[in-house]
């Protein structure tokens, strides 16, 4: 069983940034790819991001070269660094491991965490 807990969500204006966590606990850590989703009113949850162990990363269209996802092993945590945000990124920001689809992009994540609120004013 693996516990994620997501952190750092909030209420900024566009064009800011913030950084999201998530703490991960119940097994090791290292030995499986994270990834990040948002759900947005209204909308179904879409893929953000994602890191294997070996710290490759996948991002959705619509963040690159705005968001970086990261990771650190020894602290069990996943970071989602999200620069230049928009009114459009406002969602609930979710955490996953265990991907059963190698894409990373459908929901078959085996565990996920309970997301973090990202609002983003214009």
């Amino acid at each position: 069983q693996v516990q994620l807990v997501e952190s750092g969500g909030g209420l900024v204006q566009a064009g800011g940034s913030l950084r999201l966590s998530c703490a991960a606990s119940g097994r090791t850590f290292s030995s499986s790819p994270m990834g990040w989703f948002r759900q947005a009113p209204g909308k179904e949850r879409e893929f953000v991001a994602a890191i294997r162990w070996t710290k490759a990363t996948d991002y959705a269209d619509f963040v690159k070269g705005r968001f970086t996802i990261s990771r650190d092993n020894v602290k069990n945590t996943v970071y989602l660094q999200m620069n230049s945000l928009k009114p459009d990124d406002t969602a609930v920001y979710y955490c996953a491991s265990d991907p059963r689809d190698t894409t990373f992009r459908s929901q078959s994540w085996d565990y996920w965490g309970q997301g973090t609120q990202v609002v983003v004013s214009s």
